[in-house]
């Protein structure tokens, strides 16, 4: 009996040996067209990857992309065009830790941080004095919402803002129900590094898929594209670090929400009402309560927790319409 467990031992370590050590994946066409079309700066060492994209003619107006997690600036791929078409400039970037920026480690990753990184990405590109609209998704919401505070507070180098529409992001950890792995993650320091180097492409799809809507699931490839994104630069392996963003959300609730129930700014919301990590309809009615300066915009009842990517014409369609209303 000790023998065959010595046997299984000896086939096993090498197994998990070369598992861990797959190489990422290869880049699609279409995600090598993204990254050729993009841009690096440089932040406290570490690059960044964004892109700037002159679009409309008659117009300075300017809207700056912030995505979620655990994803990248393609998030915004299925609207960039049209949003070309309505502002002079679009950017978005890949927050540090996030698709094709770097992700160094160890690395204390923070919602503060991140703030900074759009900030000295805003000074790079010379908009610094200009007025620029904030179009945000998930973890990207509570980075717009430090900005915003940044801003209302007057702090050196703070953005110009113009308008802020959020989406489906976790504001209120009141009512944020984050998905299993992403708790283990976050609060197990024993479990965190098995896990971040075990998580497949299997697994992520699953869990992934289960904030998608059923009728509006990622094809194979866009899945893919996402996972290549993670794994780019060895991603998965600082989802642990990032995912502190969470416990943040938790300690500094009074200073983002308060900005948001507080500012004059312009305010849109669009939700995708299917959303189970900010569930219909403790999440708006949350929302309506607090943001009352706010405008909403919920979108179809199978649009789940990525509305942009889910149904990009209702996306476009209400915020637009937030744009052309002030």
């Amino acid at each position: 009996m000790r023998e065959w467990w010595i046997h299984v031992g000896l086939i096993c370590i090498p197994l998990v040996a070369v598992y861990l050590h797959i190489p990422p994946p290869e880049l699609s066409p279409a995600l090598q067209k993204w990254q050729s079309a993009g841009e690096v700066f440089h932040f406290r060492g570490n690059k960044i990857f964004y892109r700037d994209s002159y679009g409309a003619l008659g117009t300075s107006d300017v809207v700056i992309l912030l995505h979620g997690f655990p994803t990248s600036s393609y998030d915004w791929n299925k609207i960039w065009e049209p949003l070309t078409q309505r502002f002079h400039r679009v950017i978005a970037l890949d927050f540090l830790g996030f698709g094709f920026s770097d992700k160094p480690r160890p690395h204390r990753y923070s919602i503060f941080e991140q703030a900074s990184v759009v900030e000295a990405l805003v000074a790079h590109l010379g908009l610094t004095n200009q007025r620029v609209n904030l179009l945000s998704h998930d973890y990207g919401d509570t980075v717009a919402l430090e900005l915003l505070y940044r801003s209302d507070q007057n702090r050196t180098g703070h953005l110009n803002f113009n308008s802020l529409c959020l989406s489906n992001g976790g504001i209120f950890p009141e009512t944020h129900h984050p998905r299993l792995l992403q708790t283990l993650l976050k609060d197990s320091s024993f479990l965190a590094p098995v896990l971040t180097r075990l998580t497949n492409y299997m697994i992520f799809t699953k869990g992934l898929g289960e904030v998608f809507g059923l009728f509006t699931q990622p094809t194979d490839a866009e899945f893919w594209d996402m996972w290549t994104s993670l794994r780019y630069n060895d991603g998965n392996l600082v989802l642990d670090s990032i995912l502190q963003y969470i416990n943040q959300r938790v300690k500094h609730r009074d200073r983002w929400v308060g900005a948001l129930t507080s500012t004059f700014v312009p305010l849109h919301m669009i939700y995708g009402p299917l959303d189970p990590v900010n569930p219909h309809p403790q999440f708006i009615r949350l929302y309506q309560k607090l943001v009352q300066r706010s405008t909403i915009t919920v979108l179809d009842k199978h649009i789940s927790h990525y509305p942009q990517l889910e149904d990009p014409t209702g996306f476009l369609n209400a915020y637009f319409n937030f744009i052309h209303s002030f």
